[in-house]
């Protein structure tokens, strides 16, 4: 993306009012997370920066607001607004803005739910309850049942989310709503496994099968190859 001040000479158009404050925060994030405002650096005067952009320094604040509370900038009162190293200071949280940012996330982001997919598979095989196990088993009826590719991803999405709450352990369940939220804005372009609800039930049906089972030895083995496999087909996907 072109640095926005590289067009100062020849005069920036003003953003669409409508929407000038998401434009302007947009046009910004990319800019620093292209690399063209480094991490630690400070940002120029709000009055260059807003006359570059062709906007009000009222709209700029704004748009400082939402980055600031995004993670990526931070101000200092009396001594202006600077970039955050957001990758050794930032948290999680982050993750949906850099995926869309760059699908270069993606295969980062899928390394670490294999991992973790597999250990709380064996964790809820060990912990669930009968209620639990009830749970999961309609969760991945309603898999086999949906109407197509959206609905059956999202059916499987819950299905995890019910075997993170099988683990007992509230902090599967907040990495998986993370790493869910990482990709659901891009999930668009990862339905491939998801085509065919049958197939995707019967691909999912063997990791339920084993945590219902007690079976934790089978489970995290089952999960490591449903998530291998799916996770090669949404990349191909992407590809």
């Amino acid at each position: 993306m072109a640095h926005p001040l590289s067009h100062w000479e020849d005069g920036v158009e003003a953003l669409p009012r409508e929407t000038i404050v998401d434009v302007l925060e947009g046009r910004l994030r990319e800019d620093i997370l292209d690399g063209h405002h480094p991490a630690g650096t400070y940002l120029p005067p709000e009055r260059t920066l807003a006359d570059g952009y062709g906007v009000t320094r009222t709209t700029l604040k704004h748009a400082f607001g939402r980055l600031t509370q995004a993670g990526l900038l931070e101000t200092r009162h009396g001594v202006g607004t600077r970039v955050r190293d957001y990758l050794r200071l930032g948290g999680a949280d982050l993750l949906p803005m850099l995926v869309r940012h760059s699908p270069d996330w993606i295969g980062e982001v899928f390394e670490v739910r294999r991992g973790i997919g597999a250990l709380m598979a064996e964790r809820a095989a060990l912990r669930a309850t009968d209620r639990q196990r009830q749970e999961l088993r309609a969760r991945l009826v309603a898999v086999g049942g949906a109407v197509d590719a959206d609905a059956v991803q999202l059916a499987d999405i819950e299905v995890h989310r019910a075997l993170a709450r099988a683990t007992g352990n509230r902090v599967y369940v907040l990495l998986t709503n993370t790493l869910f939220n990482a990709y659901l804005p891009v999930r668009a372009a990862l339905r491939a496994p998801f085509t065919d609800p049958q197939v995707a039930h019967e691909r999912l049906e063997p990791v339920v099968d084993a945590v219902t089972a007690g079976d934790a030895a089978a489970a995290r083995r089952a999960a490591e190859h449903y998530l291998t496999v799916t996770e090669r087909i949404m990349l191909e996907g992407l590809a």
